[in-house]
């Protein structure tokens, strides 16, 4: 039986394959402040439990898990309003300029629909620094890339096949920075393609 796919590993690798590859195939990991503040907020939420805010019923940090893509993971926060089930996923900063903190989302919702047999049309994304929710909508598109995604980083884990480590600005700020050193990289393959 193969081992899951964390759902967060959908978020790392949409956002840099090669990361995604240290984090879950290497298990290297380095602490920054990004890491350490995304840290502090994720404990703060995961606090096990469950409300009512006016119509929208809330609970907090439980597992989910999908059989048919091998994931598996722990929500921040679900929310059901009128009968829907939507995935609220906290990140420490603001929205960046890439959309990889929506596959993290999808993937929750796919295995949101396994578990409840309901369709999930949309989740968000809090973002702890500006206080401000980006809302999420789970387009048939969208699926098929996180399906997509799930089997890219299936064959990952399985093969243990290391993806390149290319240079641009995503690696600011990265906290695996130093143990990729993707301009090195970069400039050592342009020099062994001139030869």
């Amino acid at each position: 039986m193969k081992e899951p796919i964390p759902i967060a590993a959908l978020n790392q690798y949409a956002y840099c394959p090669h990361r995604c590859w240290r984090m879950f195939c290497a298990g290297e990991f380095v602490e920054n402040h990004y890491t350490i503040e995304g840290t502090d907020l994720h404990q703060r939420v995961h606090t096990v439990g469950e409300n009512q805010r006016e119509e929208t019923w809330q609970i907090r940090a439980i597992w989910l898990k999908s059989e048919q893509y091998g994931l598996i993971g722990k929500s921040d926060l679900i929310e059901e309003v009128d009968g829907s089930l939507y995935p609220v996923e906290y990140k420490r900063g603001e929205k960046g300029e890439w959309d990889n903190d929506a596959m993290q989302v999808v993937a929750q919702a796919l295995c949101l629909e396994e578990m409840t047999g309901k369709t999930i049309t949309k989740g968000y994304v809090y973002y702890a620094q500006t206080h401000q929710r980006q809302e999420i909508e789970i387009t048939a598109e969208l699926r098929n890339e996180a399906i997509a995604m799930i089997t890219e980083i299936s064959q990952m884990m399985a093969t243990g096949k290391m993806p390149p480590a290319i240079y641009g600005n995503r690696c600011k700020g990265c906290s695996l920075f130093k143990q990729c050193v993707p301009m090195a990289k970069e400039k050592v393959g342009k020099y062994k393609e001139g030869c």
